[in-house]
């Protein structure tokens, strides 16, 4: 089996939780029509949704090179120095889930962005049914071009009028892994929340250095959260993590939330977890105050 559709450890996390039954959650039509990929499996019915009162919120283009990327953003209405948030999504596009997460950050005083940085493949991931389908296009995306696009996604909020001077980033499952190889590469970054990303990453040619591997050039303090029933990446693995970075004296902490699974905070599948999801979510925004992307 190539890398390209291998299970990676998120991946596997993801697909291995226990099984739920299907009382409770939507139908596939309802599901699409709501704006959630159904390759994530089956949508609750019980979703967290945000409105848009008193924000600014909608679709963007930012340009990386010659190219386009998609993005979608919520900002507070009339505030053109709002602190700026990446979002770094899952492996499924850029879908309703992420969407709601950019307003609920919005809600909280941030300039929110959530950047397509799968857009280059040509295929839509919010359409894609099998997470077989998925592994190719993501599994394949350059580190180096991800870094790449975060840039350009901080770039474009700057010039919109967003506050880079106090910047963050905020990542799930895959994007929670780009958290930690981002605050690897930023000197802005003020602060970065990663919700269970993988600390190793299989060989994979483009992707260089795991975070493991990159510890000793974290430029940010980043909050690990993790599930202690995730079965894609072990608890031993965190701790391992956790030491080095301590080693290497980087700002970091870790929560794991012992009976959680991996997508603990994904309100919209049968891994949620709502006491872990919301703690989680306060511990977020008490890390992102402390280290001054929130006043």
């Amino acid at each position: 089996m190539s890398f390209e559709t291998t299970m990676t450890s998120d991946v596997v996390g993801l697909t291995r939780v226990a099984p739920v039954s299907r009382r409770g959650f939507m139908s596939a039509t309802a599901a699409v029509a709501a704006g959630y990929t159904l390759a994530a499996g089956p949508v609750r019915a019980e979703i967290i949704t945000t409105d848009t009162s008193g924000l600014q919120a909608g679709d963007a283009r930012i340009k990386v090179g010659s190219e386009e990327m998609p993005a979608y953003f919520a900002r507070p209405a009339g505030n053109t120095k709002a602190p700026v948030i990446i979002v770094a999504m899952e492996i499924f596009g850029l879908h309703e889930y992420i969407k709601d997460v950019t307003r609920r950050l919005a809600k909280l005083g941030a300039f929110a962005v959530a950047p397509d940085y799968y857009f280059r493949k040509g295929v839509d991931l919010t359409k894609v049914t099998d997470i077989k389908d998925l592994l190719p296009v993501v599994n394949a995306k350059p580190d180096a071009e991800l870094l790449s696009d975060l840039d350009a996604t901080v770039a474009w909020a700057g010039s919109q009028g967003g506050d880079t001077t106090k910047l963050g980033i905020i990542g799930f499952c895959r994007g929670g892994r780009n958290v930690w190889e981002y605050a690897a590469h930023s000197g802005t970054l003020k602060a970065g929340v990663a919700f269970y990303g993988a600390p190793v990453d299989p060989a994979n040619p483009v992707w260089p250095k795991s975070p493991l591997q990159l510890a000793p050039e974290m430029k940010a303090p980043v909050l690990g959260l993790y599930g202690g029933a995730d079965t894609g990446i072990p608890v031993a693995q965190v701790e391992q993590f956790k030491a080095v970075l301590e080693q290497d004296k980087k700002i970091a902490e870790f929560k794991i939330y012992p009976q959680a699974p991996h997508g603990f905070h994904a309100d919209y599948r049968g891994s949620y977890r709502k006491d872990a999801a919301e703690d989680a979510w306060k511990q977020a925004q008490a890390w992102f105050k402390k280290y001054g992307v929130f006043s």
